[in-house]
């Protein structure tokens, strides 16, 4: 498969399972949610209290603020990604309810002057992903451009669901494959070049051995600090 071939092949895998994943309804958004909420949380405790970069929520992606509440209560710094100049690094930026949000690209929130920080883990939503780690995105090459600008380079902790599972996006040179991947079965983690399925951590457990250091149910309007108009 040419440069080209590639390209055309990825929008179209693209299309087809965003359109599938903004299918599902609420109640099984809510319920994937949670279930990932559950292993982010016992599967990575450095997490909390960690600079934590997430992704705000679009087309039925795993909707990571619910999470996010509950470690901002342990110390944990969240931040959101800001598109400072097209086809440049992002930059993150600090973000908690409170802080003032304006419209970007697809129209995604983004915090408009709050302070930058340089994040120790990254929650990367995916829109499909393969056996060797790599993540099928928006196709901007937004986030492979920042991951390979920071020194030292955060965790990335992708997040997706199970059926977006694509044998190989075919990766090229520019392409960064993730760190970890959770989705509701589980914990996968990049070993040797391919994705090991590390399991479900036990309920009450967290797990050492993984500490690294986007719409689900309908929310009132509001409800995380954004603008309700």
């Amino acid at each position: 498969m040419n440069t080209s071939e590639l390209l055309i092949w990825r929008k179209a895998t693209r299309e087809r399972l965003i359109a599938e994943r903004v299918a599902l309804d609420a109640a099984t958004c809510t319920a994937l949610r949670q279930r990932i909420d559950r292993h982010i949380e016992r599967a990575f405790p450095g997490l909390a209290g960690a600079r934590l970069a997430f992704c705000w929520p679009i087309r039925n992606e795993y909707d990571a603020r619910h999470l996010m509440r509950r470690l901002r209560e342990r110390g944990t710094l969240t931040a959101l990604p800001v598109v400072v100049a097209r086809n440049q690094p992002l930059v993150f930026r600090l973000w908690r309810p409170g802080i003032a949000l304006a419209r970007g690209a697809l129209g995604i929130p983004y915090p408009v002057d709050s302070a930058e920080i340089v994040p120790q883990a990254v929650l990367l939503p995916v829109n499909g992903w393969d056996d060797g780690g790599y993540r099928l995105g928006y196709g901007g090459g937004y986030f492979d451009r920042t991951l390979a600008a920071l020194a030292p380079r955060p965790r990335v902790i992708g997040t997706g669901y199970e059926a977006a599972h694509l044998e190989t996006i075919t990766p090229q040179s520019w392409d960064i494959p993730l760190d970890y991947l959770v989705t509701e079965r589980g914990v996968y983690r990049r070993d040797a070049e391919r994705l090991e399925f590390l399991g479900a951590p036990p309920e009450g457990e967290a797990s050492e051995r993984a500490s690294p250091v986007c719409y689900a149910a309908e929310i009132a309007p509001g409800y995380f600090g954004e603008d309700p108009r």
